[in-house]
């Protein structure tokens, strides 16, 4: 049988309505090459979603595939339970010195999901551990249309209800604010006061809701408000992290130093899954005590902080300051504006929004069973470039590494994408 064909036998795709994948040909991915992506039949196309908002430098970066492979010379696993490891280590350190200031501690996981999860966990467990009043604490507060994973602990503050609804009677009850809003957050606060363990927010841009774009300053006073009632504020850098925004970390655009702070995606340049839940001292002070007083964190996974990871998250690193990866995206995030300037003009585009290298063009006027969305991915397909839809919001999340011709090849090819679907959902409803 081809691939194709055991692909529709055997495999159940993630996010993947399987009735709709059966009756299309897939586009089998077999090697990528710098920020491309070459399928079975050898076309070329341009990742503009870096392979699901993770790949930094590229595919088959060399300084990357040398360290892991350097590693391989070593060891590929060795659990962290009672062990520990140089990569594991370095990394931590490396992270500790790049975070914002305050944040000192590293737990490693194996997504971004686990890397939230965790960070509830951690939220809850410390109020619990302070004792007396502070025990009350044991509330979430998120943002509506919130994303911060699948597992149940991230789904319950999740809200995005096309993807989280069903699962409801298996969640904890969290209370949504408005984004953007920083009255409509001090109100909850205030309401529930002394009862809210932590506010878990992704700042600047809510990735998975469609790239929606908080206000300046929004941020920093969710931050004043978190401190001003007792809060701990849980930053989700797992999208908007490692340059994204066009610094390292989207808290450094407001000087926000969060309690907890979630990495994923970009850590390990989009090689190999790693996570890190990076805590203050103070939190994690809150977790020290003699062993009889069970104040550890029970919490763990077989692959955290696997050197494999390790060593590719420290080379990422590496690349990031060789190669001056964020001093160089600055001119490719202002071309960026001007290259879309022409795709917010067109009639079937109700609006495009962008922070960084993150971007959201939302069509406008379809039905849910028109497909717009997956329509234009599949023209820009056709065209030569990987994009992917959040509904009918098309998301273009290039490497940063992408040179700037490759950069407007790809928003050409979305514009004349969004023509093409457009027109041919006139014809068909003609």
């Amino acid at each position: 049988m081809s691939l194709a064909a055991d692909d529709r036998r055997y495999l159940w795709h993630p996010f993947t309505q399987q009735q709709g994948w059966e009756q299309e040909d897939p586009l089998i991915v077999e090697r990528g090459e710098g920020t491309d992506l070459i399928d079975t039949d050898g076309r070329r196309y341009i990742d503009g979603v870096s392979s699901l908002w993770c790949n930094v430098h590229g595919h088959r970066h060399p300084r990357i595939d040398e360290a892991v492979k350097a590693q391989l010379d070593s060891v590929a696993h060795s659990t962290m339970l009672g062990l520990s490891h140089p990569p594991a280590i370095e990394l931590a350190r490396s992270l500790v010195e790049l975070a914002p200031p305050g944040l000192a501690r590293v737990f490693y996981s194996d997504s971004g999901s686990t890397a939230t999860e965790i960070a509830l966990k951690m939220a809850f467990q410390y109020w619990q551990q302070q004792g007396g009043e502070h025990s009350r604490k044991t509330r979430f507060v998120s943002l509506r249309d919130a994303y911060h994973g699948d597992t149940i602990g991230s789904v319950s503050v999740g809200g995005i209800d096309l993807f989280h609804a069903t699962y409801h009677p298996l969640l904890f009850d969290t209370l949504k604010a408005e984004p953007g809003d920083p009255s409509h957050m001090e109100l909850i606060l205030e309401e529930h006061e002394g009862q809210i363990a932590a506010v878990i927010m992704e700042p600047l841009v809510q990735g998975a809701a469609g790239m929606i774009v908080h206000p300046e300053g929004y941020l920093r006073e969710v931050r004043e408000l978190c401190d001003r009632h007792g809060v701990l504020l849980i930053c989700d850098e797992v999208a908007v992290g490692f340059g994204r925004t066009g610094r390292m970390f989207a808290c450094e655009h407001e000087g926000v130093t969060p309690d907890l702070l979630c990495l994923a995606k970009g850590i390990t340049g989009g090689y190999l899954p790693l996570a890190a839940t990076l805590a203050t001292e103070r939190i994690y002070e809150g977790f020290l005590g003699e062993h009889q007083d069970f104040r550890t964190f029970f919490h763990g996974h077989t692959y955290t902080g696997n050197p494999l990871a390790c060593a590719a998250a420290l080379a990422t690193l590496d690349v990031f300051e060789e190669e001056r990866t964020l001093e160089c995206l600055e001119p490719k995030i202002e071309l960026l504006g001007r290259l879309l300037e022409p795709v917010a003009e067109l009639p079937m585009v109700s609006e495009v929004r962008r922070r960084g290298f993150m971007v959201g063009i939302e069509l406008g006027g379809y039905p849910i069973e028109a497909r717009m969305g997956h329509r234009v991915t599949l023209e820009a397909r056709a065209r030569g470039a990987i994009v992917r839809p959040l509904g009918d919001v098309i998301v273009l999340m290039p490497p940063l590494a992408i040179s700037e011709a490759d950069l407007e090849r790809l928003v050409v090819i979305v514009w004349e994408a969004i023509v093409e679907a457009a027109s041919e959902r006139e014809l068909a409803a003609a």
